[in-house]
């Protein structure tokens, strides 16, 4: 297939708002690509690189070569030329790199070219998120959108679903391939994930009559654990492997007594009174290769879930028999929980963990299996004041003391069609620390700089608290952030896991 006729889709897509329209082109592509190029196309139409790491940037893209007048590209020779850039080391690989690119741009026409840079820079803005490309593929291969979601929560990608599904003669052999995916301990899958209401009492009323399930949830960072005999992996929500960075935690998971298990849980530093240090030590901690900080924070994982013990895949179980088995092989690690039908028993433990330093609670249906990967209706956090996870699209040059730093966040949500809808920016709530760290990260992320505002690739989600929002003509959306500041930066979450507009829009009055 030619990148001429992925870029064409790329830009249908960025032109419409429609979801029916997106996922209709979507699997017009799709359709009549060939197997061999299903990973690359699939990806490619997500938005992304196959390659996380190519060493090329807004800076590098400045000065390259004019369109091509007609296209030649073959979307397996790109990524090939990716693949071969993002493996350059040592001396002379930037001029090599760049050499590469330059050839690469040449020959690529203006659509193309588009692509291209959208790719590389993470900024494409066509809003064909993976959960809508998941869509398209059921609807090529003529299988329900269920099975495929399923097996690429179980694969941890889309794109091998993507070419198993898309790759079968017909719908009965693309369900006999997607059956095909299973738990495999050492192999992590998508988390399940929780919907968000504003009180305890409206989660409880929207989960099904029957006990509830109320989980503490702590303000440390996700992971999923595997076992296999002795060996021991971590993961992270984003699906990293940082084993090699915990040992604690691998070390407090071989003394279980399990031959394998598949345990999901958080993980985080606490002080010597027992509460958690803040989220960005935790988050500091899981990031270091560094031996002096790794020995001076030990990070303690707390478990809520069991998806498989001793050869026996617990998926499909209800929550509240998943929960039998947990207690009894990690009595020591659990998370704090309570199981009731009494919402005064569930708002009396969310003020308690609250007051203890917790982010506030997670409310489950006890007869629910585990959906990885679904945000769904069957689990419902509840914390103790608006908060929005949002994209910063922006930063404003400092003054006074904060001379010589990026200061003032402009903040942007989620468009589930595409881009970032702008509600407002904010310094406040920002450390010396943050101020230092923000500095630092925007200019990686630097796309332009005026003088004054440095707008950046949006890739940075930033964790907000709000007093509300209110109706706002200065903003595209209509709305602005009452009293914005921010709790924290969340290097856990990529920028297709931000709050949406519509979830802003569900916070303003009338």
């Amino acid at each position: 297939m030619l990148l001429a006729d992925v870029a064409a889709a790329s830009l249908d897509l960025a032109t419409t708002r429609s979801r029916l329209a997106k996922r209709a082109r979507l699997v017009e592509v799709l359709r009549r690509t060939d197997p061999a190029e299903v990973p690359v196309v699939a990806r490619y139409l997500a938005g992304e690189l196959r390659q996380r790491r190519t060493g090329l940037g807004w800076r590098s893209l400045g000065s390259l070569p004019g369109p091509a007048a007609e296209p030649s590209l073959e979307v397996l020779a790109v990524d090939d030329l990716f693949e071969r850039m993002s493996r350059l080391a040592g001396t002379g690989s930037a001029t090599a790199r760049s050499t590469m690119a330059a050839e690469l741009f040449a020959a690529a026409t203006e659509p193309e070219q588009r692509l291209l840079r959208g790719l590389v820079t993470g900024d494409l803005r066509q809003g064909a998120l993976d959960a809508l490309l998941l869509d398209a593929v059921a609807e090529a291969a003529g299988v329900p959108a269920a099975a495929v979601r399923r097996a690429a929560m179980l694969a941890g990608a889309t794109e091998p679903v993507a070419t198993a599904a898309l790759g079968a003669a017909d719908p009965e052999a693309a369900l006999a391939a997607l059956d095909g995916f299973t738990l495999a301990v050492g192999r992590p899958v998508r988390p399940m994930l929780a919907s968000s209401a504003a009180e305890v009492e409206q989660a409880m009323a929207s989960l099904p009559d029957g006990p509830s399930v109320v989980d503490a949830k702590l303000d440390g960072i996700r992971i999923q654990v595997h076992r296999d005999g002795d060996e021991v992996h971590v993961f992270t929500r984003s699906l990293d492997d940082i084993t090699a960075r915990v040992p604690e935690i691998v070390a407090v998971v071989r003394a279980l007594p399990v031959r394998s298990a598949v345990l999901d849980g958080e993980a985080l530093a606490l002080d010597d009174a027992g509460r958690p240090r803040p989220f960005q030590e935790t988050a500091a901690r899981s990031a270091t290769r560094d031996a002096e900080l790794a020995a001076a924070t030990d990070l303690r994982p707390f478990f809520f879930d069991l998806l498989h013990l001793d050869g026996e895949d617990l998926l499909d179980r209800p929550l509240l028999e998943r929960l039998d088995a947990l207690d009894r092989v990690a009595p020591e690690l659990l998370v704090e929980r309570v199981v009731t039908e009494v919402p005064e028993l569930a708002r009396s433990a969310f003020e308690g963990w609250v007051a203890a330093g917790q982010e506030g609670a997670v409310i489950k249906d006890g007869t629910a299996p585990y959906e990885a990967g679904r945000r769904g209706a069957a689990w419902v956090k509840v914390k103790p004041r608006h908060t929005l996870d949002l994209v910063v699209l922006a930063v404003e040059r400092g003054s006074g003391r904060r001379q010589g730093m990026l200061s003032n966040i402009h903040l942007g949500a989620r468009d589930p069609a595409g881009g970032f809808v702008m509600l407002g920016k904010t310094f406040k709530g920002m450390t010396d620390e943050t101020l230092a760290w923000q500095t630092a990260r925007f200019r990686e992320l630097e796309v332009e700089d005026d003088g004054w505002l440095v707008t950046v690739r949006p890739e940075q989600v930033v964790e907000i608290a709000i007093d509300g929002v209110q109706r706002s003509s200065r903003y595209p959306g209509g709305l602005a952030l009452r009293f914005a500041r921010v709790l924290r930066y969340r290097v856990d979450k990529t920028a297709e896991e931000a709050d949406t507009i519509e979830t802003v829009r569900r916070l303003s009055p009338g």
